[in-house]
């Protein structure tokens, strides 16, 4: 007979924020992390670090304004309002302390979140993203790099985007894994009133910040990069973690911009082991999950 296993706990919500609903799920129970999303997905991106995750950790996954299922904002949304969306979220389900893990776009959403020195916020994972720093100020050799790896790169995304391959995703997923391609374009889509445009300029015009700035930061972070991104260059990674005071770098080989939707069994053992590092392992968050 086969032995049956209780599903992790599964709840949905929505806050209400300035101009927009805010949609959320939390699954599992015990030490929180949040996933903050990158432009090309919502709270549903996150799907396989929740299934690997909630039977020992809270999950908590969002979609960021504007994008589906939270409501649409008037003007597309304001990368400003990232991190104001992600404390009222955090408060609302009365966290105590959070792990957080952004990809891309939500890198923009923890930095901002992170910098603010809350005191609630444990660890830090940041996947092929520099968020609000500007990747010009970055330290040597890696500036220099810069200029040949956006040539190469831009020549790279308009050549998958002519054959039909999300540049979020990569040749390689395309190739290999092109199940797991057509669902990230599926979770795309559900975005497609979305003027990701625009959005796109807002973020860029949003990177303001010194990479010294993160300096200040006091919980350990960890930062992530697929060895074949064309979309945010990997060695930026290491540019950064030369600034914080308590960094590491992991690239994973063979995956490009979305390593944790296409390298899920690695990236998912990096967090793990990133989290009981910081103490926050299983047993850690009983006590926690007791309050929420």
């Amino acid at each position: 007979m086969r032995q049956s296993h209780a599903m992790p706990e599964r709840r949905q919500g929505s806050l209400a924020r300035p101009g927009c609903q805010l949609y959320y799920e939390v699954s599992g129970r015990g030490q929180p992390i949040i996933f903050a999303h990158g432009l090309g997905g919502n709270h549903a991106s996150w799907w396989q670090q929740v299934a690997a995750l909630a039977p020992h950790y809270t999950c908590v996954t969002f979609a960021h304004r504007g994008f589906q299922p939270s409501s649409m904002v008037a003007g597309g949304p304001d990368p400003a309002d990232f991190a104001d969306d992600l404390a009222a979220l955090i408060e609302h389900l009365r966290l105590p302390e959070v792990a957080i893990v952004a990809q891309s776009m939500g890198g923009w959403t923890a930095l901002e979140y992170a910098l603010r020195q809350t005191g609630r916020l444990r660890a830090l994972l940041l996947a092929a993203t520099t968020g609000s720093i500007d990747p010009a100020r970055l330290r040597e050799p890696e500036r220099s790099r810069l200029d040949s790896w956006q040539r190469a790169s831009e020549a790279a995304r308009h050549e998958q985007a002519r054959r039909g391959i999300h540049v979020a995703c990569g040749e390689r997923m395309a190739s290999e894994q092109p199940a797991l391609h057509l669902l990230y374009r599926h979770i795309d889509d559900s975005n497609s009133g979305l003027d990701k445009e625009a959005l796109r300029r807002r973020l860029v015009a949003a990177r303001t910040r010194r990479p010294e700035e993160l300096a200040m930061l006091d919980c350990p972070v960890l930062l992530i990069s697929g060895e074949e991104d064309i979309v945010m260059p990997p060695f930026a990674a290491d540019a950064l973690a030369a600034v914080l005071p308590r960094a590491a770098v992991a690239h994973i080989p063979a995956a490009g911009h979305s390593a944790y939707f296409e390298r899920a069994p690695i990236f998912n053992r990096l967090l793990q082991d990133f989290l009981e590092r910081c103490g926050l392992g299983p047993a850690a968050g009983a006590s926690i999950a007791r309050e929420i």
